[in-house]
């Protein structure tokens, strides 16, 4: 079986068909008036009609036999020649039946066909006619009838199907290059379409200023509906990004000078419905919206959609657009923006991560020059002044060489222990830029070479409180990190708590098995937390810069605790798994009982 290609049935099937249910109508009653009842004719029309009943149903599914023209034409052939037969023949009442079979030729085949069939149906009628009677053959006026009776109807009907078939060739040649065309300019528009928007994706992408993406997400929009409708009126339009907990209006098109100054609360009516659905939003009525009612260059639109822009867990705002035409943002409309809005979430986040990685950058910078001026002042305020002093000693006791010679050598001992202590400071700053035991041995053992340097060099009592199941799980590139918040509090503490003793521990939060807990403790005066954060940027040391900085890079949360007079402790809480990471992060943690 064949399905034929085109949108509608074969016309030349459904032409026979009806031919062959009217020639089966005239049989019937041409038969209904006859007296004698011949039971093989009937039963031959029963034949043709359940035939015919096939082609119908064939048609009606679009469907065609193998060679389903001459196999038509061939069954044709042989029912009417049956019936010419069982109908008396050259003296029956169908001897006219002959035109069934050359309509039909005509209708598959055209005027070929026709006169073919003419032809043949011709020699089959007088052959037969000279079977049952050759002395018959001297009365040739009969036969030159039907012959020319066969061949007149071969002629009409030759004629009109070749005309009818040319003009329904000509009309669907016709229909076919029109929809051609129409296929080709939908084809061509909808190629510039995304042609045009790939250039305004990667117009939007091809910048990382903040501002500038910004600056161009609404033109882009604009641009877009353009390419769909370039004769329809502007949109006015919005972006709408979170300040804090409010949206304000960050960039806009139409927007009057008092509408750019307005923020919402985001917490009713279409933004919420946007922010919280995470989908497209669309309203019919923006004047008596319970927050964009406020927007005086809406007041003249029938409609308003938003977009959000969220990507995962993070809302940065959301993009509004108006228009007079209540009809306006019909689907295509929608999906182009949609696409716009998708697309600027990306770059406002490309553009954020950008920024991050220049502030960190910067804040690299700046973290290696405040180290810098760190080292040259512990330089300046020790092992310099010890050199200093060395010198100043040594020119003493050159002068008491020649004056006290007895006291040289008490001066000499005084000169030996300010080297000796000189030499302590330099080793402690070359361990501190450089911590090798850390790097050697791991980490629990650098937090006691903290001690033991502290302990020998300064004499201050460290006490190392380290569990290594904790230091186990914790990620190998944190060591470092978890080394110098240690060593960054411990010097905090000896220079300014006045303690007799500091105490690190490291240990597993009681409460989360998958968040460790460092803590620096001592003794010592404490200060008042509160004070200290306020005036912070007029001071000169950056030691509580350094360790927040530091906890950041552990995805940590540090607390400090201190009161004047009773010490003070110092928790950084360490996520050692993804999900603790969230937790921390999302500030889930009892600070009391952790």
């Amino acid at each position: 079986m064949e399905n034929t290609k085109k949108p509608y049935p074969y016309l030349s099937d459904w032409l026979v068909i009806s031919w062959r249910w009217l020639a089966l109508f005239i049989l019937s009653l041409t038969f209904a008036t006859r007296p004698d009842f011949n039971w093989l004719i009937i039963l031959l029309l029963v034949l043709i009609a359940v035939w015919n009943v096939t082609m119908t149903t064939l048609a009606i599914i679009n469907v065609r036999m193998p060679l389903h023209r001459w196999v038509n034409v061939l069954c044709d052939f042989a029912f009417t020649a049956t019936l010419f037969v069982l109908g008396g023949a050259m003296t029956g009442s169908l001897v006219w039946i002959g035109v069934v079979v050359i309509v039909n030729a005509a209708i598959f085949f055209q005027w070929r066909g026709a006169f073919i069939l003419a032809f043949l149906f011709s020699a089959a009628q007088i052959g037969y006619a000279f079977y049952l009677n050759p002395a018959n053959l001297s009365a040739w006026m009969p036969y030159v009838i039907i012959l020319g009776l066969n061949f007149l109807i071969a002629a009409i009907a030759g004629y009109g199907s070749t005309v009818v078939y040319n003009r329904i060739q000509e009309k669907e040649l016709t229909t076919e290059k029109q929809v051609y065309d129409i296929e080709t300019r939908i084809s061509k528009h909808y190629q510039k379409r995304i042609e045009s928007l790939a250039a305004l994706v990667e117009t939007l992408n091809s910048t990382l200023d903040y501002i500038v993406v910004l600056d161009i997400m609404l033109d882009l929009s604009q641009s877009a509906i353009d390419i769909i409708d370039p004769n329809q009126d502007k949109m006015t339009s919005a972006v709408l990004l979170f300040d804090e907990s409010k949206l304000i209006v960050v960039n806009s098109r139409r927007f009057s000078p008092s509408d750019t100054n307005l923020k919402f609360p985001a917490n009713s009516g279409l933004l919420l419905d946007t922010l919280q659905k995470v989908e497209p939003q669309i309203t019919h009525n923006p004047a008596k919206d319970p927050e964009l009612w406020k927007i005086v260059s809406l007041q003249n639109c029938k409609v308003a959609i938003t977009f959000p822009l969220s990507r995962g867990m993070d809302d940065y705002g959301v993009m509004l657009f108006g228009h007079p035409d209540r009809d306006f943002f019909n689907t295509e409309k929608i999906e182009a923006l949609n696409l716009i809005s998708r697309q600027a979430v990306i770059a406002i986040q490309n553009a954020r991560l950008y920024q991050q990685v220049e502030q960190e950058k910067q804040s690299i910078v700046t973290s290696q020059e405040d180290a810098n001026k760190k080292l040259a002042r512990d330089l300046h305020d020790g092992p310099i002044q010890s050199v200093a002093s060395i010198a100043m000693r040594l020119s003493v006791a050159q002068r008491l060489l020649f004056h006290k010679p007895k006291d040289v050598a008490a001066e000499l001992a005084n000169i030996e222990t300010l080297a000796r202590q000189s030499t302590g400071e330099l080793r402690h700053m070359l361990f501190t830029l450089r911590p090798l035991t850390l790097e050697t041995d791991g980490l629990v053992a650098g937090l006691h070479t903290i001690a033991e340097k502290n302990l020998n060099t300064y004499q201050q009592k460290v006490r190392i409180d380290a569990d290594e199941e904790v230091v186990k799980k914790l990620d190998q590139n944190k060591h470092s990190t978890v080394f110098y918040l240690v060593e960054e509090a411990v010097t905090n503490a000896r220079k300014h708590a006045q303690a007799e003793l500091i105490l690190v521990r490291l240990r597993f939060s009681t409460r989360d098995s998958e968040i460790a807990v460092l803590e620096i403790m001592d003794n010592g005066v404490g200060f008042d937390v509160d004070k200290v954060n306020q005036k912070y940027s007029h001071r000169g040391s950056l030691g509580m810069v350094n360790l927040t900085e530091r906890t950041q890079l552990v995805n940590g949360l540090l607390h400090i605790d201190s009161v004047p007079g009773k010490g003070t402790r110092i928790r950084i809480f360490i996520p050692l798994t993804p999900a603790a990471i969230e937790r921390v992060q999302a500030g889930k943690i009892d600070l009391q009982q952790s």
